[in-house]
């Protein structure tokens, strides 16, 4: 194997992915540099680099869970190697056989990839509400909150605005999470007051939420 076909990084290291010869399950992943390598191809058995203390480290020196090799291999890139051994012990200094024995609990939710668009439509029932306002508007009822705004003038539910987000700042610095949700609501509400009032559709919100989108 040619040292000259791999790509060690900025700190002349190599990330080695460590797997069971017999098995195939992934033992572990660590360093190498060039000197560890070459240890670990002149004698048979793996040698790492350790970042954290800047020094060679021979596997299973001190718990004798050493590590004889197989076979070495790097892919396409050259940057990372993929060592098969045959393993004495575990790999893992927990004491597991791999250091790869927890796991994260998948979930319908969790595998559904994000669609931005399909995100987007979900806000119907902001644009349910928007609906109701505009017809409080268009259709002004004695008994209705949204109308009694509308009939004072623009200053009543601007002022709203103004008081809905001092109460998001208060409870923001409280951090008191369920008063931040019931004012942002109350804010949100006011602020879909103001875009009926001036004739704003939605859309033209999330249009221009999908240009920042693109710029961010």
């Amino acid at each position: 194997m040619s040292l000259g076909n791999l790509e060690f990084d900025e700190d002349g290291l190599i990330p080695a992915i460590i797997q069971d010869a017999e098995t195939d399950e992934v033992l572990m992943m660590a360093y190498m540099n060039e000197k560890s390598l070459k240890n670990t191809i002149r004698t048979g058995r793996t040698c790492f680099w350790s970042r954290s203390r800047q020094e060679l480290w021979w596997k299973g020196e001190t718990s004798g869970n050493i590590q004889e090799v197989e076979e070495i291999k790097y892919d396409c890139d050259g940057d990372t190697l993929l060592i098969k051994v045959e393993q004495t012990g575990g790999a893992c200094h927990t004491g597991h056989k791999s250091c790869f024995y927890r796991g994260i609990k998948r979930s319908e939710e969790a595998e559904k990839v994000f669609d931005p668009e399909e995100a987007y439509d979900k806000t119907h029932v902001i644009k349910e509400l928007y609906n109701v306002i505009n017809d409080r508007k268009e259709n002004p009822s004695q008994n209705s909150y949204t109308s009694n705004l509308y009939e004072q003038g623009e200053n009543a539910f601007l002022k709203k605005i103004g008081e809905e987000a001092t109460e998001i700042v208060m409870a923001a610095k409280d951090e008191d999470d369920d008063e931040i949700i019931y004012e942002t609501a109350d804010f949100i509400y006011h602020l879909l007051v103001v875009l009926v009032y001036h004739d704003i559709e939605l859309e033209e919100i999330v249009e221009e939420l999908k240009m920042r989108r693109k710029n961010s």
